[in-house]
């Protein structure tokens, strides 16, 4: 699935399905995290929530949180560790061999700046590359791709595409020298 950026008004059939979805995946991702879960029944749930097959070789740890959830795509070989957020109204793909710390938040969307039109929806995809590893407490914001083997350091704050086999710190995220 190709996801591209675009703006949905909050006065759209689009919007409301998005809240239909929403609602639905809400109470699957209660029912995730509350109950006790083999790492089968974890990708089991969150197939059902992306409406994709998770591969047996993804990991993740509970619990994990995301406010829509039928746009995400995961590679093989990803592990995604405790309480990681995945805001994917816009798209969230997760290549291979990915690995996510704690505490990481991905967000994919964002709103207008426009006052007028504060709740519509701006799309923007986020891509995570091949054996990419994000760290800890990090955040990934709207429209960023991070790179092929690329780490993004602990605590870090991304707003801009980061390089292949590079690593970045801080907040914002800036290259390490």
């Amino acid at each position: 699935m190709e996801f591209t950026n675009k703006i949905i008004s909050a006065n759209s059939s689009e919007f409301n399905n998005i809240n239909e979805i929403k609602t639905d995946n809400e109470i699957l991702i209660q029912q995730l995290n509350t109950n006790v879960q083999s790492p089968k029944s974890v990708r089991e749930k969150i197939s059902i929530i992306t409406n994709s097959n998770i591969d047996e070789t993804v990991e993740i740890n509970l619990p994990f949180q995301t406010d829509y959830g039928a746009n995400i795509r995961f590679g093989k070989n990803v592990f995604v560790n405790k309480n990681a957020m995945f805001v994917d109204v816009g798209g969230i793909v997760i290549d291979d061999n990915v690995l996510i710390a704690p505490n990481v938040t991905i967000v994919s969307v964002n709103h207008a700046k426009d006052p007028n039109r504060r709740r519509d929806l701006e799309l923007k995809p986020v891509h995570i590359k091949e054996n990419a590893w994000i760290g800890a407490n990090s955040t990934i914001t709207p429209g960023v791709t991070i790179g092929k083997n690329a780490i993004v350091g602990a605590g870090s704050v991304v707003t801009h595409d980061v390089a292949d086999d590079s690593t970045v710190v801080g907040v914002p995220a800036r290259l390490l020298s």
